[in-house]
């Protein structure tokens, strides 16, 4: 199993060194754009119910294609979001929301199939 992280710069498919998992893993990172423009655009415009269903897919499907700490992060930002519209907690602060969406946008920018690029 590959480091999924053996150069700070770049996240790696745990599934880099899997030449079945190959091809999977270059459609998600093949649709990666689309994912950190609507993620963006969700964000920007204040649409917390279509944030938190972005995060929750790609955290479902970042795991999947072998890079677990991209689903990881998406989960923290659905759960923050959750309890910010269910109103269960003392309004989360959403500063920090807001830099859970930068963090999750760093690191789905940072994804690569392998280390090199």
């Amino acid at each position: 199993m590959a480091d999924p992280r053996p150069n700070p710069r770049f996240i790696v498919s745990e599934f880099a060194d899997d030449p079945d998992m190959r091809e999977l893993v270059a459609m998600f990172l093949d649709e990666m754009p689309d994912r950190i423009g609507m993620i963006e655009a969700a964000s920007r415009e204040g649409r917390v119910g279509d944030l938190r269903r972005l995060a929750h897919q790609l955290k479902g499907a970042a795991g999947g294609y072998g890079f677990g700490v991209v689903g990881e992060a998406a989960g923290r930002l659905e759960e923050a979001l959750t309890a910010e519209a269910s109103g269960s907690e003392p309004s989360a602060d959403l500063v920090a929301i807001r830099a859970q969406v930068e963090e999750l946008l760093d690191m789905c920018r940072s994804v690569r199939a392998r280390a090199s690029g």
